[in-house]
């Protein structure tokens, strides 16, 4: 299929720039698959739109701090990078980050980081305590990242657990381009966040899971509703469009995920008793479809595993749906992976009347914007 078969106008005052005051407050589209249809509702009425004995399945990855604003200490010019991951070698700890700057950096240049912006430091410390991390920058790493050594004032940073640590001293929330211009203590660390999230190793929110609150699921817990967790870590793919004319010839790119067991479990008794899986967001959808998939593969028959290691599914239309029955998820940009994903489960046609009625209504799009229910 043609990539044009995914693209769209949209206004940008349709750009939700700040989150909805109250988290449950957004509003809630919901799309019928069988009957074709789109109805408006807000999100505090999703109990009321699911039944006793179905599985909400949420991902409770941590959108770690990983924007990280410097300068080149030979040129003085501004650097900005956005880190991917770590590992360590012989030599220390070494970051891998996607980099922006004017010119061209070169192997060996060193970048000083700024300190955050707003960290309040701790009483009887100096500012000066704060600072010192320095990039060196090592080479090129694959899809246009950087690989760069850190240094701190003591000497090379070695120790893998201090790299949360490090970010919080020294990274910004790592919002999308499209709502970050001009912003300074707008309280994204807080709402660019789930309620519920608990693993750090996101670089983006798994944004369908930000109107939920606890009081919303103790509602859900009372309508018999039951709640599931995995974990699969948001990477820099989130915000690249498909560059390509037809979708097939799209690559997906890999994330870490993990499945308890404990999950897995509650995955199949509510398969067992006819309950619903819906997936709140793309990231638990195709965390779910790649484990049944595995399944299936493996057994010959459809059902839920523990599993641990990289997903890099794509979800295109044709794809079979083998792990989830419903999926809770956000208004996506054109031309990307998510869009493509919603259009498999709910079919092209009707995505774009969806999408065409959005607008049309005022939804708001993307991170901090409203919400979809498709079923």
């Amino acid at each position: 299929m043609h990539i044009s078969e995914f693209d769209f106008e949209l206004p940008p005052d349709r750009i939700a720039q700040y989150p909805a005051e109250r988290r449950d407050h957004a509003r809630l589209m919901v799309v019928d698959r069988r009957a074709g249809t789109m109805t408006h509702h807000r999100f505090y009425e999703l109990p009321d739109l699911l039944t006793s004995g179905d599985l909400l399945v949420r991902n409770t990855s941590k959108v770690v701090p990983a924007r990280l604003l410097g300068r080149r200490e030979a040129t003085g010019g501004r650097w900005e990078g956005l880190f991917v991951r770590a590992e360590v070698d012989a030599s220390g700890l070494v970051w891998e980050l996607l980099a922006q700057t004017r010119g061209h950096p070169r192997p060996g240049e060193w970048i000083v980081i700024n300190r955050r912006s707003d960290l309040e430091l701790p009483t009887g410390s100096t500012d000066h305590e704060h600072e010192g991390l320095r990039l060196q920058l090592v080479g090129r790493g694959p899809g246009g990242t950087w690989k760069a050594r850190l240094h701190l004032p003591d000497g090379p940073a070695t120790d893998p657990d201090s790299v949360w640590t490090l970010l919080e001293r020294f990274g910004e929330v790592p919002l999308p381009p499209y709502i970050r211009h001009g912003r300074e203590g707008t309280g994204d660390r807080d709402r660019y966040q789930t309620t519920y999230a608990q693993t750090p190793g996101s670089v983006a929110a798994p944004t369908a899971g930000l109107h939920f609150t606890p009081e919303l699921f103790e509602t859900l817990e009372r309508r018999g509703v039951g709640v599931a967790d995995l974990t699969l870590h948001v990477g820099i793919g989130t915000f690249r469009p498909l560059n390509v004319e037809t979708i097939e010839a799209h690559h997906m790119h890999a994330e870490t995920a993990h499945l308890p067991l404990a999950t897995a479990r509650r995955l199949n008794e509510c398969r067992a008793r006819g309950g619903r899986i819906v997936a709140v967001g793309t990231t638990s959808a195709r965390t779910l479809e790649h484990v049944a998939h595995q399944v299936v593969t493996k057994t010959g028959t459809v059902g839920f595993e523990s599993f641990e290691g990289d997903v890099d599914l794509y979800i295109k239309p044709g794809h079979e749906f083998l792990g989830l029955d419903a999926l809770i998820t956000n208004f996506h940009l054109p031309r990307s992976s998510l869009i493509v994903l919603v259009s498999a489960l709910a079919g092209v046609e009707l995505i774009r009347d969806a999408y065409r009625v959005a607008i049309a209504e005022g939804y708001r799009f993307y991170s901090y914007g409203d919400a979809m229910f498709i079923r």
